[in-house]
């Protein structure tokens, strides 16, 4: 039989052991009841050229450059569709380059060119890509256009500098200017409406293809 000294003593260990989880427990609930410190954005200045003139901007340093050129330069003709890079309504040219500007940090663009659908033409003088995608219907509600008609003057270029595509079959050679060669290209920029006939027919004329 168990001497009851003993019982009695594992008792106030269990007691004190309780006490003890007890305490600690507080003082864990009592520290995470501390309000967090919220650190303040860091923040730098850019210096962009933004449809030929200079723009200085101090921005968080995670603001995208479609982020930085809407809402704080206010050029909304680039439109924000995914955000995830798979629409290419955000496309911009970057030094003559066409990228998403929704997967590229401002910062990343101190000093470079930009061109937005607001820089190519104006009502008064439209770039001759918008005017063929004017002639052409090579829209419906429009969302996407300014990033097909910034991306589609950038595969024009693209093709007469001699750059390759996954359908061009002599990488050796100057890629030919054609329906297929066009198609691949552009294929980044989605149009729901289902414009795509039409978008080839408007670079196909400013490109000088014939039918």
């Amino acid at each position: 039989m168990s001497n009851p000294a003993n019982i009695s003593t594992s008792r106030r260990d269990v007691l004190r052991a309780g006490g003890a989880v007890a305490a600690v427990s507080g003082m864990a609930s009592r520290a995470a009841a501390q309000p967090t410190e919220i650190s303040l954005p860091v923040t730098s200045q850019v210096h962009l050229q933004v449809n030929g003139k200079p723009q200085t901007l101090e921005l968080d340093l995670r603001t995208t450059l479609l982020d930085a050129l809407r809402e704080h330069l206010h050029l909304t003709g680039t439109k924000k569709g995914c955000d995830h890079g798979q629409c290419g309504a955000c496309t911009v040219l970057v030094e003559g380059r066409r990228i998403n500007s929704c997967l590229s940090l401002a910062v990343m663009h101190e000093g470079e060119a930009i061109t937005t659908i607001e820089g190519l033409g104006t009502p008064d003088n439209l770039h001759p890509m918008q005017a063929a995608f004017i002639k052409h219907d090579g829209y419906q509600c429009g969302y996407c256009t300014p990033g097909q008609i910034c991306s589609a003057v950038a595969v024009l270029d693209e093709i007469k500098a001699g750059l390759p595509s996954h359908v061009t079959t002599d990488l050796t050679a100057t890629p030919e200017l054609s329906a297929v060669e066009m198609r691949e290209r552009m294929s980044g920029n989605i149009c729901r409406c289902g414009a795509y006939s039409n978008i080839i027919e408007a670079m196909s004329e400013v490109g000088g293809l014939t039918a």
